[in-house]
């Protein structure tokens, strides 16, 4: 089979691969589309993410397509069945997927939102819901609100019941558009007032949750913003992997700093995260409440020139390949 191979770090070449094999918990999947997300360039760059990297290493982390074969432990998985899922190795013509990490396609799904939701279903229900811990009424930020991921968690912030939601983005153009995916309020990080004009916003209180997916350089300025006892999720570090922290401010309003993120995650926990999403977001998804902009779509024969259109941050909502 096809697939965008690492040769070296930084050069993706497409590459006939064997044919993965299900073990007995998995479907081997026939891919009808691919979505792109920042980890794969760390992947294409050859750093380990998640375990894979290197030369041979396939990028891609979600994908959608038709089950051909299922292990033999699989139930509720048949030969022929659409699906979507969070799996390894997704810019292929196939690939293995455990069923803990998949769903089949609701009828109005098509293959570009069913191979580009499941990363930011599972990564903003996780973030806001168990780890921020979100209550009906409270504000909510989303940093870094113009990827595909914050668009979605602004919605599913709404969908939830955040009273006011705040998106963040430097580029004027995409922060336009934010309050067509949950925004009340679209703010420009690199306006040094913003964490003032963030509270005026909420009445002076500040902001109950902070989703971060920048880091680096809008810690400080999240903590400002921050109503007392207000919880910061870091989720991404799209700013850096450093920068500098207020222990005094973050001591002085009790503020709850949680870090997520799959790389440590097992197995048994990515299953949970799966099952509370389905649990609280899946009519949402089926009625088409939850939805994301594709941005372009690739050819997988296209998936180096996919990889630097997204490196090069030109794009509004989702990358993907299809097959």
């Amino acid at each position: 089979m096809k697939a965008a191979t690492v040769v070296t770090p930084g050069i993706v070449e497409i590459r006939d691969v064997p044919m993965p094999e299900p073990g007995p918990d998995e479907v081997l999947i026939k891919v009808k589309a691919a979505g792109l997300n920042r980890a794969d360039l760390l992947v294409a760059m050859g750093h380990f993410h998640g375990g894979r990297g290197g030369p041979g290493a396939i990028p891609g982390i979600e994908c959608a397509g038709e089950v051909v074969r299922a292990g033999a432990n699989v139930t509720g998985f048949n030969q022929g069945d659409r699906i979507m899922c969070s799996a390894a190795n997704g810019f292929a013509e196939y690939v293995v997927a455990n069923v803990a990490r998949a769903s089949l396609l609701p009828a109005r799904l098509d293959w570009l939102q069913a191979a580009t939701m499941p990363t930011a279903l599972q990564t903003m229900h996780n973030a806001i819901v168990t780890a921020g811990e979100l209550k009906a009424g409270e504000s909510v930020m989303i940093q870094g609100a113009s990827s595909g991921v914050g668009l979605l968690g602004m919605q599913i912030a709404k969908f939830k019941g955040a009273g006011f939601v705040i998106g963040t983005s430097t580029n004027a153009e995409r922060r336009a558009k934010l309050k067509q995916y949950g925004a009340d309020l679209a703010l420009d990080t690199s306006d040094p007032k913003w964490p003032e004009i963030a509270k005026e916003a909420t009445g002076g209180k500040g902001v109950d949750l902070a989703i971060d997916m920048v880091s680096g350089g809008v810690i400080d300025g999240n903590m400002q913003a921050a109503a007392l006892l207000g919880r910061i999720v870091n989720v991404g570090r799209l700013g850096g992997m450093a920068g500098a922290f207020n222990y005094d401010l973050h001591a002085l309003k009790r503020l709850k700093y949680i870090g997520v993120t799959f790389r440590t995650r097992t197995l048994a926990e990515v299953a949970e995260i799966v099952r509370l999403m389905r649990a609280d977001l899946w009519d949402a998804v089926e009625s088409g409440k939850l939805a994301l902009p594709i941005s372009r779509t690739f050819p997988l024969d296209e998936a180096a020139e996919a990889l630097a259109h997204m490196k090069a941050n030109l794009h509004f909502g989702k990358l993907a390949l299809v097959m």
